[in-house]
């Protein structure tokens, strides 16, 4: 059974960089489809980006342009770099993976089974 775990999270001036790091442990991401999401206090668990296996991205408006998904070619560790960070950006960063997700469905997150424990993100301005 695949385990997530982020890395990366931290604290960066609004303008700045982080580069977030999902690793599986116990397996590789093989064929599945690999989301991230973020949940901010007091919000709904807010869709990101996603991948698929044969490199298909996806994103949500809110950071078209700011943040890349990307995977190694291992299928090891998938990786959200997230560049001209905004004050309305931090949130705890969740990885989360699962097989067959259909285009339709890549944006919610109950069509992910396999989800990391979460990394945090701040913003300062």
């Amino acid at each position: 059974q695949v385990q997530l775990v982020e890395s990366g999270g931290g604290s960066v001036q609004a303008g700045g960089s982080l580069r977030l790091s999902c690793a599986a442990s116990g397996g590789t991401f093989r064929d599945n489809v690999v989301a991230w999401f973020r949940q901010a206090p007091g919000k709904e668990r807010e869709f990101i980006a996603a991948i698929r296996l044969r490199g298909d991205t996806h994103y949500a408006d809110a950071v078209k342009g700011r943040f890349s998904i990307s995977r190694d070619t291992a299928k090891i560790t998938s990786f959200l770099q997230m560049s001209s960070l905004k004050p309305e950006d931090p949130a705890v960063y969740y990885c989360a993976a699962d097989a067959y997700v259909i285009t339709s469905q890549i944006r919610r997150s109950e069509s992910y089974h396999y989800w990391g424990q979460g990394t945090q993100v701040t913003v300062s301005s």
